[in-house]
């Protein structure tokens, strides 16, 4: 049975071959995993799920140009699955591309609704810190995240040119 879970140094080895099944330096939707993390060693993936959790404490200021994110991991028993992040507020870049929402599934957990369900579970989330609606944005050519956001209450807005690839702009209302 799927569950959502805060980042936790346990998983450490189960999260190191999910993201060699993405692949070394492939980005990984709402996983929070940037270019210069270092997550190999155990001290370096302590200090990036330090930086996670430290990232969703909003007594803790955020970086600037940065929001606060909550990251939650997909996992059934041990086995990494995924991950999906909430960000509380939206910036200017994430109003155009970003959103609110982020969410990855490694590619042999993929085809099984886990994505389907683990956005249910954070608009639920979203609507408790208060949020009215979310904004979640997602390729053009992403026909199974456009079918999960759909699938959800998704409202396309509509599609925009960002940096060279077109992304489709959906809204969820959540009250």
């Amino acid at each position: 049975m799927p569950q959502l879970i805060a980042p936790t140094t346990r998983l450490h080895r189960q999260w190191l071959a999910s993201r060699d099944e993405w692949g070394r330096g492939v980005h990984q939707d709402g996983s929070g995993l940037r270019p210069d993390d270092e997550v190999d060693t155990a001290d370096g993936f302590a200090a990036f799920v330090r930086k996670l959790l430290r990232e969703s404490d909003p007594a803790v200021p955020p970086v600037p140009g940065w929001v606060h994110c909550t990251y939650w991991w997909m996992v059934d028993g041990d086995e990494m699955l995924g991950a999906i992040a909430l960000r509380h507020e939206l910036t200017d870049s994430l109003l155009r591309s970003g959103g609110h929402i982020g969410y990855g599934v490694r590619p042999s957990a993929r085809r099984r609704g886990l994505a389907s369900w683990a956005l249910a579970e954070v608009l639920a989330y979203a609507q408790g810190r208060g949020l009215d609606r979310v904004l979640i944005t997602c390729d053009v050519d992403n026909e199974a995240s456009r079918r999960t956001i759909e699938r959800n209450g998704g409202a396309l807005e509509d599609i925009r040119e960002v940096e060279g690839r077109g992304v489709r702009r959906y809204w969820i209302a959540l009250a």
